[in-house]
């Protein structure tokens, strides 16, 4: 029987048995080896392989550049950057090295490196600590881009990561940490390209990311009492992502909302709602809805930053909205 863990813990557990099973498999970042991580998700890995954890100088460049260059000859680098907001100061050795190298090299050269970091707001770290970055690199083909929800697919989802030979951006969010789940002991992979229907239904399409994954499952639970049921669908990967799931779903369906916390405009629902258009707008009975941030920085103070962030009210009312058609 699984054991319950949180997130974090299911985190920790998957990089320990990586670690024990591929000798190739390090990790290095600010603080992840003798510290055990800013959120302590690395802990006890440095005290089985001290070789094999490496604490580096607070420099992004530095992490993601050393890293290409040990996967390049053969290891499986798993750096870690502290919070997702400065992936823009390794931006460039990420998108334009370690995202195209497979294909310069006609698939003879890989860049195997699982780049875990920690996005999301929630837990008053304002502006420069709080931001969703996924939009930032969905524009980058040959990145592999992965947003787990619950610890079962935080175990699962790193562990194919680390073994996939494409770069992967592993995005962890801090509020969901301590959450806790079922996750089997024993190693498991989970598939990296395909989507999971959390709750099936025949009325809406909720396509949900990480946090308002939660609000999606408490709208649905809501809109079942007015006799309106909803299917909810977790994306896991978002790149690549599963079009067909969502796309047989809302066919079936007819009505489609998207909810994330990244901002509205530019963001993961306005791809989504592209792709529906193309597809299968002629099933459409309703608008496409999108729950999301406000477009507007996570200010610190606790009132503000609640105010800014998503709720369920707003996934209901977007629901009892499409329902109008």
């Amino acid at each position: 029987m699984s054991r319950i863990i949180s997130y974090g813990k299911a985190i920790n557990e998957a990089l320990h048995q990586e670690m024990e099973r591929d000798d190739s498999v390090f990790i290095l970042g600010e603080d992840v080896a003798k510290m055990g991580g800013d959120f302590g998700i690395t802990q006890g890995i440095w005290h089985r392989w001290p070789h094999r954890a490496k604490d580096t100088a607070l420099s992004e460049q530095a992490i993601i550049g050393l890293a290409n260059g040990a996967a390049i000859c053969g290891l499986r680098p798993v750096p870690e950057i502290m919070f997702a907001d400065f992936i823009t100061c390794c931006y460039d050795q990420l998108v334009n090295n370690a995202a195209k190298l497979n294909f310069m090299y006609n698939g003879k050269a890989h860049c195997p490196i699982t780049v875990r970091t920690v996005q999301g707001a929630g837990i008053r770290c304002a502006y420069h600590h709080s931001q969703n970055v996924e939009a930032w690199l969905m524009n980058v083909p040959g990145l592999v881009i992965v947003m787990p929800t619950t610890p079962y697919e935080a175990k699962g989802l790193l562990i194919s990561s680390i073994r996939n030979n494409n770069p992967v951006v592993f995005l962890e969010h801090k509020l969901l940490y301590n959450t806790k789940g079922e996750v089997p002991e024993e190693p498991y992979t989970i598939d990296l390209y395909k989507a999971e229907i959390e709750r099936e239904g025949k009325d809406i399409t909720i396509v949900a990311t990480q946090t308002a994954l939660k609000l999606a499952h408490e709208a649905a639970a809501i809109m079942e009492k007015e006799g309106v049921s909803v299917e909810i669908i977790d994306p896991r990967t978002i790149m690549p992502l599963d079009k067909e799931t969502i796309i047989n779903s809302v066919a079936k369906t007819g009505r489609l909302i998207i909810a994330h916390e990244g901002p509205k405009f530019g963001g993961f629902g306005a791809e989504i709602s592209a792709i529906i258009s193309e597809h299968v707008w002629e099933y459409l009975r309703a608008p496409i809805m999108r729950v999301t941030s406000l477009d507007v920085p996570v200010a610190f103070a606790p009132v503000m930053e609640d105010y800014v962030l998503p709720k369920t009210e707003h996934v209901v009312k977007a629901c009892r909205e499409v329902m109008e058609y």
